[in-house]
C-alpha cells in the first residue's frame, strides 16, 4: 500500500514556521547534487502540468537518495497527476486553486493498492501477499 498523499489548495496553503528547513528545487535541478543532511522537506515545482521532470526528481529523492522527509508538489498541480505523484514518492501536493480538493481525495481513495511496486514500497503486490522480499 502506498503512503497517503496530503492535499492542499494553493490559495489556502500557507507555509508553517517549521518549514525553515525546506529545500526548493527548480524542475531542472539534479537532486543528487543537493545537500539533504539538514533538510526536512523538499519542494518540487511543476511550472506547467505537462512538465513532468518533478516526477523524476521525487523518484530520485526517494529511491536513489533514500530521502524520508516530505516531498511537496507545487505549481500547476492538477488532480489528474495525484496518483502518479503518490507512486513517485510525493507526500504532499498543493493543488492549483481551480482544482477540487474533495474530488482529488476521492480519486486517491479509488485505488487502494497496485500490483507493481512504487518509489516508496518497491516490492510488487504478489511479493507482499506471499511474504517474500523483493
Amino acid at each position: 500500500m502506498t503512503q497517503a498523499l496530503e492535499l492542499f489548495i494553493a490559495g489556502s496553503y500557507s507555509a508553517t514556521e517549521a518549514e525553515d528547513r525546506t529545500l526548493t528545487l527548480a524542475n531542472d535541478a539534479d537532486p543528487r547534487e543537493a545537500d539533504l543532511s539538514s533538510i526536512d522537506a523538499v519542494e518540487l515545482q511543476f511550472p506547467k502540468f505537462s512538465d513532468g521532470r518533478a516526477f523524476s526528481q521525487a523518484f530520485l529523492l526517494r529511491r536513489r537518495l533514500g530521502f524520508t522527509g516530505q516531498i511537496r508538489a507545487t505549481g500547476d498541480v492538477l488532480i489528474d497527476q495525484l496518483l502518479q505523484m503518490q507512486r513517485s514518492g510525493f507526500s504532499q501536493a498543493v493543488l492549483r486553486e481551480d482544482q477540487n480538493l474533495a474530488h482529488g481525495q476521492a480519486l486517491l481513495a479509488h485505488y487502494p493498492a497496485f500490483y507493481q511496486g512504487d518509489a516508496v514500497h518497491t516490492a510488487p503486490h504478489f511479493a507482499l501477499a506471499s511474504g517474500a522480499h523483493a
